[in-house]
């Protein structure tokens, strides 16, 4: 059993709808993560028993649960939509883990909802599985992330261009509320709305934190530190909408994301991004226009508005240090050194040539170690004029190790592990992910998903998981 205290439920009816999961026909377990289950303190052989399966698919809600769909706004790619909310997920309520740390347990994929706007509410086991593998890889390489549960097959067909097989994910967070959340009120002028959401966000997430400036600060701390990690993986959100940014300061809903092969600054995936608003070197940027929006819904309550804009302002462009600090920790270790070495020349020179010759992201950076990343460049002599230069900094091989992957979920590999399970065939995603949520551990029998794509593997777009 899971036991349940639903602070957000508690919170005034308008900041959510009360709505049950919609039942499936044959749930089965495609995948349980045992060790979060050990983290959040819950029982895996209940879990993936037939009561454990029944809760997980959305077709039993235990008791002590009180599911909702929670309500928020959001810019999509720039333009505000004012009512947006969880169109096919339902949040069964929170847990609390052995530490006292409090936990979402929300089911994506469960069936419509008041905000599914003419759809569905499903999803197929595609954007399932693949935001299982990214969200764990991402705890493992220590980024604050939303995680996976569980995956369950749900035995239904779901209709997206073709008939697929329907699934459902189990997401954890620390809480899924959004920049959205807050300019849903916002712009309904709600103002006690707005404090009650800011008064929880403090208690859940920031208790240190004074106010709502206070609160903005702490987010724009977390924020800055979550986009330098994204970078220094190569990662690319695909989806950074404010409905898409927690406030927490996890990386939350995993859709048309992917991680860079051969290097660019320039680099999207994302089918529906055909401007180039989310590409990799414009997440930092992106990030602070989505942390303006939330600025401006704190504005009403802090007082005289002449002096709270002057410092909601002030907060607002602390970002850039905050994040540049946190994007030159990440790259010096990515290097195997300090921050009180010559990091930021450095890594742009290599940067600079990596782009110019398309040099795998992963494996360059990874090849440091072991001398391999000069075979990742055409042009090796460039390389080795660089390599002089950094070498002379005396790297750490220890930090080299531990802050670069050798394996990531590589965009081919999680289309062919997708593929197998369409057919029924879990082999493939069961290898991907033990291997990329053991990123740093070498072993023969995984050295193939450390390759960079062939041509005819690289995969060019990402799609929805709607």
């Amino acid at each position: 059993m899971i036991h349940f205290d639903n602070s957000y439920a508690r919170l005034p009816q308008g900041f959510f709808a009360r709505v049950a999961p919609t039942p499936v026909a044959e749930p089965r377990l495609l995948a349980l993560n045992e060790g979060l289950a050990h983290r959040l303190g819950l029982d895996a052989a209940w879990l993936s028993g037939p009561e454990g399966v029944a809760m997980l698919a959305g077709n039993a809600v235990p008791q002590g649960a009180e599911p909702i769909a929670q309500a928020y706004a959001g810019h999509q790619f720039g333009g505000f939509v004012p009512q947006l909310g969880d169109g096919r997920a339902v949040l069964l309520g929170e847990v609390v883990a052995p530490d006292g740390a409090r936990f979402d347990i929300q089911l994506k994929g469960s069936g419509p909802t008041p905000f599914s706007r003419r759809g569905d509410g499903r999803a197929w086991v595609g954007p399932v599985l693949r935001e299982y593998i990214v969200s764990e890889f991402m705890h493992a390489m220590g980024v604050p992330t939303t995680r996976a549960l569980a995956a369950v097959a749900t035995g239904e067909t779901v209709w997206r261009e073709q008939g697929l097989p329907g699934a459902v994910l189990t997401r954890v967070a620390s809480s899924h509320i959004r920049v959205g959340t807050f300019q849903y009120f916002a712009v309904r002028g709600q103002e006690d709305a707005l404090a009650a959401l800011t008064d929880h966000v403090i208690a859940r997430h920031y208790p240190t934190a004074n106010g709502p400036l206070s609160l903005l600060d702490h987010v724009i701390a977390r924020q800055a530190e979550t986009i330098a990690h994204w970078m220094a993986l190569g990662f690319i959100h695909g989806v950074m909408n404010t409905d898409n940014m927690a406030v927490s300061g996890e990386t939350i809903d995993y859709g048309p994301c992917a991680f860079m092969d051969a290097y660019h600054p320039d680099t999207v995936f994302s089918s529906i991004d055909r401007g180039g608003r989310y590409a990799w070197a414009q997440q930092p940027q992106i990030a602070v226009w989505n942390l303006a929006q939330l600025a401006t819904c704190l504005i009403p309550l802090m007082g005289e508005r002449d002096a709270a804009i002057e410092a909601a302002t002030k907060s607002v462009h602390a970002f850039a240090p905050l994040y540049q600090a946190a994007w030159r920790r990440r790259f010096g270790e990515k290097l195997g050194l300090t921050e009180a070495a010559d990091v930021q020349p450095l890594t742009e020179r290599l940067l600079t040539m990596m782009a110019q010759q398309r040099a795998d992201f992963t494996r360059v950076f990874a090849g440091l170690s072991d001398g391999s990343a000069r075979d990742e460049f055409i042009d090796r002599d460039v390389f080795d004029a660089w390599a002089r230069d950094w070498q002379a900094q005396n790297p750490d091989p220890d930090l080299l190790r531990h802050a670069n992957p050798l394996r990531i979920p590589r965009n081919h590999r999680i289309e062919e592990a997708i593929a197998a399970a369409v057919t029924g065939d879990l082999g493939p995603f069961r290898r991907l992910f033990d291997a990329v949520t053991h990123p740093r551990e070498g072993r023969a029998d995984w050295n193939d998903l450390a390759d960079a794509p062939r041509s005819e593997q690289i995969v060019h777009q990402t799609f929805c998981g709607t």
